[in-house]
């Protein structure tokens, strides 16, 4: 049963890219005012990385510390930075994604979608391999967004925001993406960050429609909660049980001072555990 939808954060820009982590709390970002930072079990917040602007993801590593996007895909760990993938010609990541082995999945960004004289071009899926060394499994994402997978890791999840949809594609056991499909298609807003639950749900937050939406393995809607904001950008599952839900936005419609804010709500399914990092 939902329990009542809690704000436990507010007055940031763009809030994204939440990722929950046994013992140290929820990490988050600002991807328009800048900073990567960790809410802990007490509620204080520690900065982790701070003014970096345009984070979209943030995956956590074997060896300690996460791993975020950006201009580079980059491993913090104790002060120190280590650059795992980055692309010439201005090409930036956005959300980031493991699958149940650890292997580190980004979607490439290549216009910037809130400058509305920007000529959209379409990104691509990588799959990071070792430091420097990628694989392309596709491309013509026209805005890359969430990324999951399902409980047995063979299907991949991919949000379209431009198109409105999510793309799912079936995984090879020699890692390449084959049967390409529409998952999903939102009758209003656009999907951002994706997470998947214990069952096979898949969770999209809705920017521009104030709700997360959650599909069926079927790809069929069973599921919407409103929330107090109208641009949803992310959610993750959390807590000892994954059965608490953070969602993240860039507004508040209740008070718009609050600026971006961070919703907490309890659901009767658990989500996916987040595999960490391995390279």
């Amino acid at each position: 049963m939902q329990e009542e939808i809690e704000t436990i954060l507010s007055g940031y820009g763009l809030v994204e890219g939440p990722r929950w982590a046994a013992e140290k709390g929820l990490f988050f970002c600002d991807s328009h005012k800048g900073g990567v930072f960790r809410r802990d079990g007490a509620g204080q917040i520690e900065t982790i990385i701070p003014k970096r602007k345009g984070v979209g993801g943030i995956a956590l590593h074997a060896d300690g510390g996460i791993v975020v996007s950006g201009r580079n895909i980059c491993h913090v760990n104790k002060g120190m930075s280590r650059i795992l993938f980055e692309l010439d010609g201005g090409a930036r990541f956005n959300d980031i994604a493991t699958d149940p082995s650890g292997r580190l999945y980004v979607g490439t960004l290549r216009f910037d979608p809130f400058n509305p004289d920007a000529l959209p071009t379409p990104g691509e899926l990588y799959r990071i391999e070792s430091e420097g060394v990628a694989t392309q499994l596709y491309d013509d994402v026209g805005l890359t967004n969430g990324i999951g997978f399902s409980p047995d890791g063979q299907t991949i999840y991919h949000s379209d925001s431009l198109r409105r949809h999510i793309i799912a594609h079936r995984m090879k056991d020699d890692g390449s993406c084959i049967d390409r499909h529409i998952f999903a298609e939102l009758p209003k807003g656009a999907p951002d960050g994706l997470c998947v639950d214990a069952d096979g749900g898949v969770w999209v937050a809705a920017y521009a429609d104030g709700a997360i939406l959650r599909f069926t393995p079927q790809g069929e809607l069973d599921q919407k909660i409103d929330l107090p904001a109208e641009k949803i950008t992310s959610l993750c599952f959390g807590e000892d049980d994954l059965r608490t839900l953070y969602v993240t936005s860039a507004d508040n419609e209740t008070n718009k001072s609050l600026g971006g804010c961070i919703f907490r709500l309890r659901l009767g399914v658990a989500g996916l555990a987040h595999a960490e990092v391995q390279i």
